[in-house]
């Protein structure tokens, strides 16, 4: 189940001269310096190999977009996607090295509670919620492990560290990035940052 299965939609024989037609796939082809949107779903692996339930996917709503190249998306499933066109799809599994990496020891942090992003509707914080942190290195995912009258304990790994999991990706469109999204390392507009 390491392996990645690809399937490509390839431009029919016959259709437009040879030379267009590769020139033309090869510049919708994912690659450094390109936005691309694509749907997922996502479930964590056992040891013993079994998929579990979904965990995450965005069918049913926008695509996630990211800027290929800069790391915006987990480091497997960013080399998985290189090359690959509108339409492709992959299914991968990632050990947790290529995904959100080992959990480290000894990552629990005070943070005052006013510091929190939580979930929208989200009221009242407890013990194993996710929330968001801003740090001098960006916002970061983390999870709450206790919670006081002012300050949170919060466990600054990944609420997905050291967990294999398994994608089913789909390739929904794919575009030059801007001159700003490239010196700000992410997706302006529809479907990213706004400054």
């Amino acid at each position: 189940m390491s392996d990645t299965e690809v399937t490509n939609e390839l431009a029919e024989p016959g259709k437009g001269d040879a030379s267009s037609t590769s020139t033309e796939i090869r510049s919708n082809k994912i690659a450094t310096n390109k936005v691309v949107g694509f749907h997922y779903r996502l479930a964590e692996v056992s040891a013993e190999g079994e998929k579990g339930e979904w965990m995450e996917q965005s069918h049913g709503g926008e695509p996630l977009y990211y800027l290929h190249g800069f790391h915006n998306v987990v480091v497997g499933l960013e080399k998985a996607l290189e090359g690959k066109n509108i339409g492709d799809a992959i299914e991968i599994t990632l050990q947790a090295e290529d995904a959100y990496g080992a959990r480290q020891q000894n990552s629990i942090q005070r943070v005052p509670i006013k510091h929190l992003m939580l979930a929208s509707g989200s009221k009242k914080i407890r013990p194993g919620m996710p929330a968001i942190v801003q740090t001098d290195q960006g916002r970061r995912n983390v999870v709450i492990v206790k919670v006081g009258k002012f300050n949170a304990d919060v466990d600054l790994n990944h609420p997905l560290a050291g967990r294999i999991l398994y994608y089913e990706v789909q390739v929904e469109s794919i575009r030059d990035a801007s001159a700003e999204e490239v010196a700000h390392g992410h997706v302006h507009g529809a479907g990213g940052h706004h400054h």
